[in-house]
């Protein structure tokens, strides 16, 4: 675990960063991953190959020469899966407080409404592009690691809430830190959004707006992008919320919210962040820890030997859950708004089944089952 996740309630913090997160271990030593050595050869003999896909260590160490169009299609789909693969282990988090009145119930709930958020503009600016957005095929596993093959030693699963889950949540949204990919450059993986800001600036793509959604998504409006300033907005909106920037924690405040790991260090602290003569401490106002369901862990390949009423909710989630997948993907597909409306239907019928599993003991024991987030293939 990290040292500076765990210090007390008066520990001071910086600004922390999502996409930094998903690079580097929780103190685990920095990634080491050279260009490849067809990528020199390939710029002299003509366009570079496309890099690589799921990989942002070697997405950037690509040389910016060979950083095209392909590339950002490459980068922005890692995007996608990184953003898809927060949601349902907050989601679980969220669905197991008992009262949703709670102060920690409103910060997490905040929080997946940003990410589903974030997850909308990165689809729109690959269509933008000319990609298209695999969503259903991104769908991770858990338990199991972030998307990329990034972050090793950090462990995504999904139970209801607990300080344990909370503190994962927050190795999620861990501070930014340089990662090495050769043994002379440095970068930070916060430069991740930032790289594609700049790939964009660069190769100055034609962004088309046909097939883009609009859409109010939580207290963020979706709007297509169709110029390089649109871009810019909709990276720095994602930055704001906490993703790739290294400012002063004030800055995530500017619409009374923390970013998404102060929300969640001010739950696992059970104090709010306030700016003190000494720096920014976790010594505000009480944040009680909400009570909630028992879900216990899920184990890895899913709750062994359910019963018949436990193993008929599983299926009805995982089913409605692949319809959540499916109509995304149609959305981005020409589908337009009727899907993206199915899309948000079937992510609202989620709840019961879940809930209802969350409320169902797992015999021989005190805690109780809870969705596996499971697509149907």
């Amino acid at each position: 675990m990290r040292e500076d996740v765990e210090r007390p309630a008066g520990a001071v913090f910086k600004r922390r960063s999502f996409l930094a997160t998903t690079a580097v271990a929780a103190g685990a030593p920095a990634i080491a991953a050279a260009a490849p050595a067809s990528a020199a050869a390939s710029l002299r003999s003509g366009p570079p190959e496309p890099p690589p896909v799921g990989c942002v260590a070697r997405l950037l160490a690509v040389p910016e020469a060979g950083r095209g169009v392909d590339w950002l299609r490459s980068a922005l789909q890692v995007a996608v899966e990184l953003e898809l693969s927060t949601i349902p282990p907050y989601l679980c988090g969220w669905w197991s407080i008992t009262d949703r009145s709670s102060q920690a119930a409103r910060l997490i709930r905040r929080i997946i409404d940003d990410e589903m958020y974030h997850l909308g503009v990165v689809c729109n600016l690959l269509v933008a592009v000319g990609g298209q957005p695999r969503i259903r095929a991104a769908a991770p596993t858990y338990p199991g690691p972030l998307p990329g093959g990034v972050r090793e030693g950090v462990t995504v699963y999904l139970s209801g809430l607990t300080k344990s889950l909370v503190h994962m949540m927050m190795s999620i949204e861990a501070p930014e830190e340089p990662l090495a990919l050769s043994d002379s450059v440095t970068h930070s993986v916060g430069d991740f959004y930032g790289a594609m800001l700049d790939g964009f600036r660069t190769v100055a793509p034609q962004l088309s707006a046909r097939g883009q959604l609009t859409a109010r998504i939580g207290s963020d409006d979706l709007h297509p992008v169709e110029t390089l300033l649109d871009v810019e907005r909709s990276i720095d909106i994602i930055r704001e919320q906490g993703e790739g920037t290294s400012s002063s924690p004030a800055d995530s405040f500017t619409d009374d919210h923390p970013a998404h790991y102060y929300a969640f260090a001010e739950i696992y602290h059970g104090r709010e962040l306030r700016q003190t003569a000494d720096g920014w401490t976790f010594t505000g106002a009480p944040v009680p820890f909400p009570p909630a369901r028992p879900m216990a862990r899920v184990p890895a390949g899913g709750w062994p030997r359910p019963s018949a009423p436990v193993r008929k909710l599983l299926d009805r989630f995982d089913n409605t859950y692949t319809t959540v997948l499916a109509s995304l993907d149609a959305a981005w597909a020409d589908g337009g708004p009727r899907a993206l409306g199915a899309a948000i239907h079937a992510m609202r019928a989620l709840e019961e089944p879940a809930v209802r599993l969350m409320e169902t003991k797992i015999p021989g024991t005190r805690s109780t089952y809870g969705p596996q987030f499971h697509p149907l293939s």
